[in-house]
């Protein structure tokens, strides 16, 4: 399972996505430029000594990544989305697309992406925090493809 994180901004999000992909053996995608330098110390914090334990890849774009990814299937995850992550089927070898923190994604990759799911909230509120919606969706993904172990 594959999770990508398109141009983050917020260290301390990103090293918590990090150390949640060490824990649960997810693959970490980060789609550049990060709003923020790898050796940040908030980074350094949050992300402990879990890099050792993560398989990160790097794109400089948006476009190197999905040259580098033509056969898995991507699935954005975003508040826009109508279908709710818990009615989505998930396969092994998706890759589970979050945006900047700030921003989300931009128009022009939603209008793209075919596969669309969100967690459902309270209208009264706009978002999640990102760490926390990856770990959601993550660990539905992988109950429904049998990688908890």
């Amino acid at each position: 399972m594959h999770i990508a994180l398109y141009k983050p901004d917020i260290p301390q999000n990103t090293a918590a996505i990090i150390r949640l992909s060490a824990c649960l053996n997810l693959k970490i995608h980060i789609i550049e430029p990060c709003g923020f330098d790898l050796h940040d110390a908030r980074f350094k914090r949050v992300v402990m000594d879990y890099l050792g334990f993560s398989k990160i890849y790097r794109y400089e774009d948006y476009d190197k990544f999905l040259s580098k990814n033509k056969s898995k299937r991507i699935v954005l995850m975003t508040t826009k989305a109508k279908k709710n992550y818990h009615r989505f089927i998930f396969k092994k070898n998706d890759i589970l697309l979050f945006g900047r923190e700030s921003a989300g994604v931009p128009e022009n990759l939603h209008k793209t992406i075919k596969n669309k799911v969100k967690v459902p909230m309270n209208k009264k509120t706009r978002s999640l925090n990102v760490a926390m919606s990856v770990a959601i969706v993550s660990a539905e993904a992988l109950r429904q493809n049998n990688l908890l172990k």
